[in-house]
């Protein structure tokens, strides 16, 4: 079993009378030549790692190695839990979760890279903060990872998920369409609401560039990881409430792509443009390289 597109995709779960997680899981075992208990072990021990990656620096928050960031993942917890706070506690968790990742990844934590460890933090946040706002099982989180995975394989085939080739809109852009996707399934919307959540994401992140201060993996990359989060949500609500996304999937897909080819260089993960080429941008570069230096 497998598909090559959205429209493939749409077409299996048809013919099959299933969801796309169904047809994500079965793709897995045929072209991985790997059984269903194997591929189950996997799946928990990447649902494990992704627990702790959230919870760990809730706990004990630890600065990357560069010391740019390290701790926000707490301090928005702590004050998610304030009279100050302009969040309900699941939009908190969203928030707080999917900072947390980036956290984890920044000074040399085990994380999964959802495509990609720049916006690993999305799917986790989503799906994790969710699980807990629901009272959701491991299983069916199971099934929103199949579903993530099966935009993910598409926007790889199809498009890219790298900062480097196409732009921010690459990572954070597939991330926050990937959880759309999950939420959606997740939330009971067919496989069509999910392309619809999934190819909104992306149109709502066309055009991001990939801007690294000081050519490091933390900033704005944590800050946008939530932001691909609460994208994902946005998104889920809008496909389940039965609103349709004009642009399909596989279309809006090709037309990220397209962005990223013609975004120019400076703007694709090489630390001259955008936040990075700021004067600000630039001293922390200077004082990142001297804390580096032997």
């Amino acid at each position: 079993m497998d598909f090559k597109s959205g429209a493939e995709l749409l077409n299996l779960c048809e013919k099959e009378k299933t969801v796309i997680s169904a047809i994500m899981k079965q793709r897995e075992i045929d072209n991985g030549e790997i059984t269903e208990a194997e591929i189950e072990v996997k799946m928990h021990k990447i649902l494990d790692i992704m627990k702790a990656s959230i919870k760990t620096p809730l706990i004990h928050p630890e600065k990357s190695i560069s010391g740019l960031i390290g701790g926000e993942a707490q301090k928005i917890a702590i004050f998610g839990k304030s009279t100050g706070s302009v969040c309900d506690s699941f939009m908190n968790r969203v928030i707080t979760y999917s900072m947390a990742v980036l956290e984890v990844n920044a000074s040399m934590g085990l994380i999964v890279a959802a495509p990609t460890a720049g916006s690993s933090g999305v799917v986790p946040g989503v799906l994790l903060a969710l699980q807990e706002e629901k009272n959701f099982t491991d299983e069916k989180v199971y099934r929103g990872l199949y579903c993530a995975a099966a935009i993910g394989y598409l926007l790889m085939r199809n498009a890219s998920v790298s900062g480097a080739e196409a732009g921010c809109q690459a990572e954070i852009g597939s991330a926050s369409a990937m959880a759309a996707a999950a939420v959606t399934e997740i939330m009971g919307g067919t496989p069509q609401m999910c392309l619809n959540a999934a190819g909104m994401a992306l149109a709502n992140m066309l055009g991001l560039v990939c801007d690294p201060v000081a050519g490091l993996v933390e900033i704005p990359c944590q800050s946008r990881n939530s932001l691909g989060a609460l994208n994902a949500i946005a998104c889920a609500q809008t496909a389940l409430s039965g609103i349709t996304f004009q642009i399909p999937f596989d279309e809006m897909a090709k037309a990220m792509y397209r962005v990223g080819k013609n975004m120019p260089m400076e703007l694709k993960e090489t630390a001259l443009g955008g936040c990075a080429g700021t004067p600000t941008g630039c001293s922390l570069k200077c004082t990142t390289c001297k804390t580096k230096a032997p």
